[in-house]
């Protein structure tokens, strides 16, 4: 071999071995003009430590009562007026968490739920058509007791299923009628009167519907004993004349119920010829005589006055 070329291969041989031969320190950081260093500096903590301090809790139960319970209106906005079972009325409460609000502390659960329930008003049969139609178990038998308890409207939609009612429309203590002590208004709405000519031949029967209507009334009204007015409504083809009005008003006359009546049907109030406002007095008090007074604007229906 020629000189040369051997003093070239024992220059890289011992270049090898110096670099096998250095130490490299586990513990030694690279440095920080090359590598950016991946934990936080001082100045970086003290800004953490800066901004946790000032992320406090909203002092709401702080709050006076009247403004969280305008706060809990809003919350409960989008729900309907009328709570039933409804596949419209789940999505909405899902979509919304509407109820994560209940799981806050006892006293944001205590204060909210019962808003509400004494807020809404729950249908006592579904009428949506399906599964919820036919149900054996309506609303009122799927709460609780306690949220039963903090009701204070109820309605009774009749007119689906008129032909043939389904099974689980039938007053019984699994309902859970006897649980709403806090009730004070029954709202009927009738769809549809049986009795009317347009139904002929399509009947199961005469008076049959009506008289489930009446008995599915006198149920509540043995249940619920706290009602004190009931507010009839319904369709405008429904008169009322009708076998299904007059057979209901004389249920609720037996129980001497304040009679009200609500804005869909107009039967409240009818403008007569002079264009001056006419009150129906026989709306004051079915069982008898009572002197009338038109509420103000934004209150439903003709109230009795001793």
């Amino acid at each position: 071999m020629a000189p040369s070329m051997k003093q070239h291969t024992l220059t890289i041989r011992n270049h090898r071995r110096a670099i096998a031969s250095t130490p490299v320190s586990g513990t030694s950081a690279p440095n920080s003009s090359a590598y950016p260093s991946a934990y936080p500096s001082v100045a970086e903590d003290i800004t953490l430590i800066t901004s946790r301090k000032t992320k406090q809790s909203f002092p709401f139960l702080s709050l006076p009562s009247e403004l969280r319970t305008k706060i809990y209106t809003l919350i409960f906005a989008p729900f309907p007026q009328v709570i039933d079972l409804d596949p419209t009325t789940f999505s909405i409460i899902h979509r919304h968490k509407l109820f994560s609000l209940f799981h806050v502390c006892k006293q944001l659960y205590n204060e909210s739920s019962h808003h509400f329930f004494s807020t809404y008003t729950f249908r006592i049969f579904p009428i949506h058509p399906g599964r919820y139609f036919k149900t054996k178990k309506p609303l009122l038998a799927r709460l609780p007791s306690h949220y039963r308890n903090s009701i204070t409207t109820l309605e009774l939609r009749l007119g689906p299923g008129w032909n043939s009612p389904p099974r689980g429309w039938v007053v019984s203590p699994l309902l859970g009628l006897s649980d709403c002590t806090s009730v004070r208004v029954l709202k009927i709405f009738v769809e549809c009167d049986p009795s009317d000519a347009i139904f002929k031949g399509f009947r199961v029967g005469d008076g049959f519907y009506e008289g489930f209507c009446q008995e599915l009334l006198q149920g509540i009204f043995k249940d619920v004993k706290g009602i004190q007015t009931v507010e009839f409504d319904a369709f405008p083809g429904v008169k009322r004349s009708g076998d299904m009005m007059s057979g209901l008003r004389e249920v609720v006359e037996s129980h001497k119920k304040v009679v009200t009546w609500g804005p869909e049907r107009g039967w409240g109030v009818e403008k007569s010829g002079e264009g001056k406002e006419r009150i129906w007095l026989d709306a004051v008090l079915v069982h008898g005589v009572g002197r009338a007074r038109v509420v103000p604007a934004g209150v439903e229906g003709i109230m009795a006055s001793a």
